[in-house]
């Protein structure tokens, strides 16, 4: 958009394709970060009196010129734009877990490692790959993510190649309502396929890369349970932004610790005012804030920042009251181990066992306290299964580290080179520092 003031003429990136609201002067919020910055009080520091809002939104591949007080918005553009990739995602996936759930939908495979994935997984890596290249030009953006075409190219899945495509394009049209422009027709099956294929980075300690898990927790997603969209932007090997979609996240607490079982039978019973369902999370580095959106339902229109609320991790210190996560699934992690380390530190309450990086979700809205990680030996913790989470996490206040104490490290590529042990996830500091000591304590004992 276009802002004069007295002293300058200030040209900000914006990919929306909605008309202002108004021409007349105003006292402006720049929150494409989500920040509680105005832009009237930011610019007074710099002798800026008076700010006038005129014209219509320039195109995404317009200039910007900034001075030193707009680099406290690093990475916002990014931010925007992947909030509004991850909403779209959410949606998509919505519909086609109520296919899944209800039809028993034949839309799902497995992948040679014999782990499943149906075609929300390929439908949301194409459309988060397509926007992405669409919004910052293809030569400049590298993405790491977990798909492949392999499995989607085999000759027995001619039906589910063919419903992934429909799926995206589906997807895609809907794009104007969430602020960003779609393709002009439809995309092809090899355009789909390149989308997919072009996430293929392999990531590093140099430069700037997205990650992207387009359905963290997939058998949550068949069960109609919980799971996630992450992405995140990695830039000289530090997580700079991470966004979190949480479609089965009720905004409301006291509808997380319902189980699978329960949550399609709730789910149609409550209310749409009471259910809250489903909300996006998000985070910038260095902030020290992150946020929360509700998703965009119906036919309504995404309008930045869609209501969205400051989250902070819980104040709770004591073991006695706090709550601890896990997977849900034993292969992913010793849930007898766990159990021990609870026990040890004096954690009274049961675990909150839920699918995927919903976990780091409970921890950054203050649901829980604790997640805790230990896989079996030699797997290997993959940087799209955290990235997102983990600093979402740490701008809303709480702390990650591996079972070590040190931070987790995302400049080796693909994995979590180097991790010790496991991986930790805090509301704060003292917690933390108990469960480090307690796995120190019990390590040789784990069998792990």
């Amino acid at each position: 958009m276009l802002l004069f003031c007295t002293t300058k003429l200030l040209f900000f990136p914006l990919l929306l394709n909605h008309e202002p609201t108004t021409t007349q002067p105003q006292s402006l919020f720049f929150s494409s970060s989500g920040t509680k910055c105005r832009l009237k009080s930011c610019f007074k520091r710099v002798g800026i009196s008076q700010i006038r809002y005129f014209g219509t939104p320039l195109a995404h591949s317009s200039p910007v010129v900034m001075d030193e007080e707009s680099s406290s918005e690093r990475y916002s553009r990014e931010l925007d734009v992947a909030v509004r990739v991850v909403q779209m995602a959410c949606s998509l996936c919505q519909r086609v877990q109520e296919s899944l759930v209800s039809k028993s939908d034949e839309h799902v495979m497995a992948k040679d490692d014999d782990s499943p994935v149906t075609v929300a997984d390929w439908s949301v890596q194409a459309t988060v790959s397509w926007v992405l290249s669409e919004c910052f030009g293809s030569r400049n953006v590298s993405i790491i993510a977990e798909e492949d075409v392999q499995t989607l190219s085999r000759p027995d899945a001619k039906c589910l190649l063919e419903a992934v495509v429909k799926t995206v394009n589906d997807c895609l049209a809907e794009a104007p309502k969430f602020g960003i422009k779609g393709p002009d027709i439809a995309l092809e099956i090899s355009e789909v396929l390149e989308a997919i294929n072009r996430c293929n980075s392999t990531g590093g300690p140099k430069g700037r890369y997205w990650v992207l898990d387009p359905v963290d927790g997939t058998l949550g997603f068949i069960r109609g349970d919980q799971y996630a969209i992450a992405l995140a932007m990695i830039e000289d090997g530090e997580v700079a932004l991470g966004v979190l979609g949480c479609p089965n996240y009720p905004m409301k607490k006291e509808w997380l610790n319902y189980h699978h079982n329960h949550y399609p039978i709730l789910s149609s019973q409550i209310t749409s005012e009471s259910w809250e369902k489903g909300c996006v999370m998000y985070a910038r580095k260095g902030c020290g804030e992150a946020w929360m959106q509700p998703l965009v339902h119906d036919n309504k229109k995404f309008v930045w920042p869609n209501s969205a609320i400051e989250v902070r991790v819980s104040s709770i210190d004591d073991p006695a009251l706090a709550t601890f996560c896990e997977p849900v699934e034993k292969a992913n992690s010793s849930h007898s181990f766990t159990a021990g380390l609870a026990h040890s530190v004096g954690l009274r309450n049961q675990p909150l066992r839920v699918y995927s990086m919903v976990k780091y979700a409970a921890i950054a809205r203050g649901h829980a306290e604790i997640f805790m990680k230990f896989a079996r030996a030699g797997y290997k913790e993959k940087v799209w299964d955290h990235a997102a989470g983990v600093i979402i996490v740490q701008e809303a206040g709480g702390v990650v580290t591996d079972a070590g104490g040190r931070p987790l490290d995302f400049s080796k590529g693909m994995f979590l080179e180097g991790l010790d042990r496991g991986i930790i996830a805090c509301s704060g500091a003292i917690l933390l520092e108990k469960i480090v000591g307690a796995v120190d304590a019990s390590w040789d004992s784990s069998n792990l």
